[in-house]
């Protein structure tokens, strides 16, 4: 059988949160635009095995562990019951819902959408594996790839095994574990061992780095790991596993770590999270001129432009940080570059969130960074125990931290914990992207009672004078 071929001004090739934004601007400034892409529909592993997903398991061990907490305040309930089906139904249901309706959308902008596996065979063709078992030949003026990421893997481990998880199958809901092994203590860890605590696992997470989510500041993860210690069995840092062994009572590991008792144990099911790696291998770039690092991101320049002046890399594929809204914004750059309008890639922060309970949002420079780099700088916190909202809510647990450059008061990062983190950090994105200073943020006046008078607080804390909180001296 002969290969279909035909042609197309622009080709994006992956339709998650960089590629799908890309090729409907790209539309939309009047292009013919081809997306690829293995999915049913637009959306990518984020809306179909990632962020989305992920959420709304977190939304469920949020309420249930607000229904353990009701207690303190005089509400008892039966206890909850169950039923895996229905979240399960209910999971696949948000996830067909948004993905359903950017299908709908790429119609509308007259997108055509191919469903299958593109690798280059030049630097202007295409070849497409088809979900249909048919092969395309796409001949391609511009080209996008937002081929994304995949979980890295550990070389000790066998992935065939039934009782071994990545993310994706974790986020399948097949069974709730007695016993939950977490190998990686960032945010993908994190976030699942809250989701399986709070459904009922005895979760265990093990990370081999000084502390879980080790990009954030220490005094914003301490108020994380004093929760995940309560609702985990065990979280154990500085610590790594070494050997693991199926047998038929269960996945018998050996850890190694530092003060570790007993470096025996055995688990129903472990999940692997350990990181992500570009999907930049396997799909055609040595066809081309693209030159990717050691790491195998492929470089780019300011508008994501790759050595081959017609082909562009966003997202994950292009470079740290791996998380979908800098793709969406790295793909409307790309789209506007290829219609010919000025535009570069030159944001001055991207927030960063871990939706664990509490929650955890940074941007900007974290205390880490500037002290590394020997930045003139100045910290102004402002607890939540001093927080009239967070009080009411029986959620102290929280902290809202401003990192301040002494001499132009201009706002270097934010960093925040407490329930509503990642809502709360955008008021930081955009106080950094302006230039904001700490003496704006003081007099912005911001409603009454609300958590996000923690940042107006922090703020008077930098100045001197808060009502509600008087720092040691």
């Amino acid at each position: 059988m002969s290969d279909t071929r035909r042609s197309s001004q622009l080709v994006v090739l992956g339709g998650g949160p960089g590629g799908y934004p890309a090729a409907f601007l790209a539309a939309d400034l009047g292009m013919d635009v081809t997306l690829v892409d293995a999915k049913p529909n637009p959306g990518g592993i984020c809306l179909f095995e990632g962020c989305i997903p992920s959420k709304t398991l977190l939304h469920v061990a949020k309420l249930l562990n607000e229904l353990d907490d009701a207690k303190k305040m005089g509400l008892t309930f039966q206890p909850p019951a169950l039923d895996l089906d229905q979240l399960r139904r209910f999971k696949n249901g948000v996830v067909e819902k948004l993905t359903g309706g950017l299908g709908s959308l790429k119609t509308k902008r007259k997108v055509d959408f191919v469903r299958g596996r593109g690798t280059l065979e030049s630097a202007h063709t295409l070849a497409v594996e088809r979900q249909d078992g048919q092969r395309e030949v796409i001949e391609f003026q511009q080209m996008i790839v937002a081929t994304g990421s995949s979980p890295a893997r550990l070389p000790f481990i066998d992935y065939d095994s039934p009782h071994v998880w990545d993310s994706t199958a974790a986020l399948e809901l097949r069974e709730i574990p007695p016993r939950l092994l977490v190998i990686g203590g960032g945010y993908i860890g994190m976030e699942l061992g809250t989701v399986y605590a709070a459904l009922g696992s005895q979760v265990t997470v093990v990370e081999s780095l000084g502390s879980i989510i080790a990009a954030a500041d220490p005094d914003l993860v301490a108020y994380v790991l004093s929760t995940a210690r309560k609702r985990f069995h065990e979280v154990l840092i500085n610590t790594k596993v070494t050997e693991v062994v199926q047998k038929p009572d269960g996945m018998h590991v050996k850890l190694l770590g530092v003060d570790l008792a007993e470096p025996n144990r055995v688990f129903d099911k472990i999940l692997v999270s350990v990181g992500r790696r570009p999907n930049s291998r396997d799909i055609g770039l040595e066809q081309t001129a693209i030159e990717i690092d050691a790491n195998g991101f492929i470089q780019t320049d300011q508008q994501r432009r790759t050595a081959e002046p017609h082909i562009f890399a966003i997202g994950d594929v292009a470079g740290e940080p791996m998380l979908a809204h800098k793709a969406s914004y790295e793909g409307r750059v790309a789209a506007e570059a290829l219609a010919g309008k000025p535009t570069a890639y030159d944001p001055k922060c991207i927030p960063a969130v871990v939706f664990t309970d509490p929650e955890l949002a940074w941007v900007g420079l974290t205390e880490t960074e500037v002290r590394n780099r020997n930045i003139p700088f100045k910290i102004a916190a402002f607890p939540w125990s001093a927080a009239g909202r967070a009080t009411s809510l029986d959620r102290n647990d929280g902290l809202t931290k401003m990192i301040v450059d002494p001499n132009s008061e201009l706002i270097l990062g934010v960093g925040i914990v407490g329930v509503g983190a990642g809502e709360l950090i955008a008021e930081g994105s955009l106080a950094i992207e302006m230039g904001c200073t700490i003496t704006d943020l003081r007099m912005t006046v911001h409603a009454h009672p609300t958590l996000s008078e923690t940042v107006m607080e922090s703020a008077e804390v930098y100045h001197g004078h808060s009502a509600h909180y008087m720092p040691r001296k």
